[in-house]
């Protein structure tokens, strides 16, 4: 399997699979893409890739300054979630240490903005969210929305993508199963060709 960085690629992502717009933690999952011919891109794959990730979803700033084992939390959430996207779309019980460790990163930072007084302008009311916080808030912010998935009447349009080699997952709509127009195409050009290719009965 060729792993290729973010940089790598250029155009070659796929665009959000549907619904993950709508949901942070279905575009946190899809942020693994397996790609025909052995390929397979990371957006979380370095400790700059996972930084520019959060920075382009308001989760942490350009300056942060993830680290590996940063990246190496976030990869570990993420798999931990897509266990229990998998679960649900299986109609499986969820693995326990993946209930676990969503449960643990949601109690790890704060979901109310704390109230605090300044000098001259008196109280006011902010996310508390130092450098060493950031990764925190960053992975109870996704557990958060992952739970707000399941938990939701879309949870019933959950599916994986029906087109190997791909693994992201999406929130259907009708009788679509494809996360991307790329996938639906090589999806429909392989029944072509196996139409093509049977023989006469």
């Amino acid at each position: 399997m060729r792993v290729m960085s973010e940089t790598q690629t250029g155009e070659s992502v796929l665009p959000p699979a549907p619904g993950a717009a709508d949901y942070l933690a279905l575009d946190f999952v899809n942020s693994a893409i397996a790609l025909p011919g052995g390929q397979f891109i990371d957006l979380l794959g370095t400790p700059e890739a996972a930084n520019h990730w959060l920075t382009e979803r308001d989760l942490a700033p350009a300056d942060a300054g993830v680290r590996e084992m940063c990246a190496t939390q976030l990869r570990s959430m993420r798999e931990h979630i897509r266990a229990l996207f998998a679960a649900r779309t299986a109609g499986l019980p969820a693995l326990p240490t993946a209930l676990s460790a969503v449960n643990a990163a949601l109690t790890r930072a704060p979901t109310a903005a704390l109230l605090y007084w300044d000098e001259t302008n008196g109280p006011y009311r902010a996310a508390p969210c130092p450098t060493t916080e950031i990764l925190d808030h960053a992975l109870a912010t996704l557990a958060a929305n992952a739970a707000d998935l399941l938990t939701s009447p879309d949870a019933d349009r959950l599916t994986a993508c029906g087109s190997t080699p791909c693994t992201r997952y999406l929130l259907r709509h009708g009788r679509g199963h494809w996360c991307s127009t790329r996938c639906g195409d090589r999806v429909r050009a392989a029944r072509a060709y196996a139409r093509r290719t049977q023989p006469p009965s």
